[in-house]
């Protein structure tokens, strides 16, 4: 039995693993990685195999398939693995699950896929019939010559190309598109209603015309912070996959290719783009800032000691920055302020979250983060300042000379601050507590008693006004 692979024995691809693997090592492979591509993927892939190893102990395999592999070993059946992957990886895979008799990679000149590794087949079978395990529509020409076709993790309109009567099917795939539109995460779109605070904040939100310009930069903003999205859990894999709820993640579980990953994050950003194009040349700018910020957290900031939550507090605060420069009107000092240490707190409290799970589960620090669970009381402290802060730069805004202009009765606005500040505490006792998620925003923005107080402060500002 001739056995594939990338989607076949394992759930992801070797050469994209590879990729990741070795930007996460150095951004500057960005530039190297199209050069070797343009002399051919089999080179591509030489290049990438001298430069990283794929930890395939934490690449998820496709069960039912692998436990059939096993029993076929133990009867005695010759197993040969065979893949378009490089040879030195090819090996090391087949080191690595000990079922296999062979294994033949593809070598700097040769891309061992399809025709080719069907005239391989036919050359190491000398002519007899040969069963073989596959999962894409590159193995047709393949399985058209099998005298057993087996179908690995394949998607329905595949298997029903396959017209033999002779097929075994082995853990079928997930709808992509389901996976995909889950790793985009649109729960996380509530976060980029924060482009809507300077309308509301500037009493326009009835004239139509900026309503429009703020859903448009709404919608941009969404597309482009799922292609970072999808660009954060790909770079993730390692650590996702040891993580008790993140392991379940689309591509951590190998249940979205990461093909479609590398495919689809530049596409949304690209659309973002366009939508951000009918806007103010201002917003564009601060889209791609937020971007490249975004980017950047997501390849290094992210694991730095403190400036990750730095980071997160700038780029919450960016969307109301470009909210403003959506419908053309100045972000206040006090704004920026405010939500810089609001979203600071936040970011502080769902490091404490994490740090507190990772005690129940035996860690001492969360992979790829730079905090150990000593560092629990410190964050807790700085975080429970940060929001204090936050309260206090409101408490200062009310009493600006500016907002006495802009409100009619500026007073009723001091009843924001004891909701506020139940609010946030309430989330730091959660927190505590362990009864919190370890996404506070979401939590703040879905939590029933934080929707009461967001519609009791709405009101407020509205009899402000």
């Amino acid at each position: 039995m001739y056995v594939d692979l990338d989607g076949t024995l394992i759930k992801s691809d070797l050469m994209f693993e590879s990729i990741l693997i070795l930007l996460k090592k150095n951004l500057f492979f960005l530039f190297a990685i199209p050069i070797w591509l343009l002399k051919g993927r089999p080179y591509l892939k030489l290049q990438l195999a001298k430069r990283v190893q794929v930890p395939i102990e934490q690449v998820p395999v496709n069960a039912e398939f692998h436990e059939f592999l096993q029993k076929e070993k133990e009867r005695g059946r010759k197993l040969v693995l065979i893949s378009a992957s490089n040879q030195t990886a090819v090996e090391q895979v087949s080191s690595h699950f000990d079922l296999f008799n062979e294994c033949f990679g593809s070598n700097e000149s040769t891309n061992l896929k399809a025709n080719n590794k069907l005239a391989r087949i036919q050359e190491l079978n000398n002519g007899e019939s040969f069963s073989y395990a596959g999962n894409s529509s590159e193995d047709l020409p393949i399985w058209k010559q099998s005298a057993e076709v087996l179908l690995v993790n394949c998607s329905q309109s595949l298997e029903r190309k396959i017209k033999t009567t002779n097929t075994k099917s082995f853990d079928s795939a997930p709808s992509q598109f389901n996976k995909l539109l889950e790793t985009m995460r649109p729960h996380q779109w509530l976060k980029n209603l924060l482009v809507f605070v300077p309308l509301i904040l500037s009493h326009q939100i009835s004239q139509l015309d900026l309503l429009f310009l703020s859903i448009i930069a709404y919608v941009s903003f969404c597309l482009c912070a799922s292609s970072v999205y999808l660009l954060n859990d790909m770079l993730d894999l390692k650590s996702d996959r040891q993580h008790i709820t993140k392991s379940k993640r689309a591509f951590a579980a190998g249940e979205l290719s990461l093909a479609t990953g590398f495919f689809a994050g530049p596409l949304l950003f690209l659309i973002g783009v366009l939508f951000a194009l009918l806007l103010p040349q201002s917003f564009l700018l601060v889209l791609m800032i937020y971007w490249l910020l975004t980017s950047l957290y997501s390849f290094r900031l992210k694991r730095l000691f403190l400036v990750d939550v730095i980071t997160l507090g700038v780029l919450y605060t960016m969307r109301i920055i470009a909210g403003s420069a959506a419908i053309s009107v100045q972000t206040t000092v006090w704004l920026i302020t405010f939500s810089f240490f609001l979203f600071l707190g936040l970011a502080l409290v769902k490091r404490v979250t994490e740090l507190l799970n990772l005690i129940g589960e035996g860690k001492q620090r969360a992979e790829g983060r730079a905090y150990l669970y000593t560092h629990i009381s410190l964050l807790s402290r700085i975080g429970k300042a940060s929001s204090a802060t936050a309260i206090i730069v409101f408490i200062l805004y009310i009493t600006a000379p500016e907002t006495t202009q802009l409100y009619s009765s500026p007073l009723i606005l001091w009843l924001i601050c004891p909701l506020l500040m139940y609010l946030l505490f309430r989330i730091w006792q959660f927190a505590h507590t362990q009864k919190l998620e370890e996404d506070p925003v979401l939590f703040a923005l879905t939590d029933r008693i934080g929707q009461v107080i967001a519609v009791v402060c709405g009101a407020l500002i509205w009899l402000a006004a």
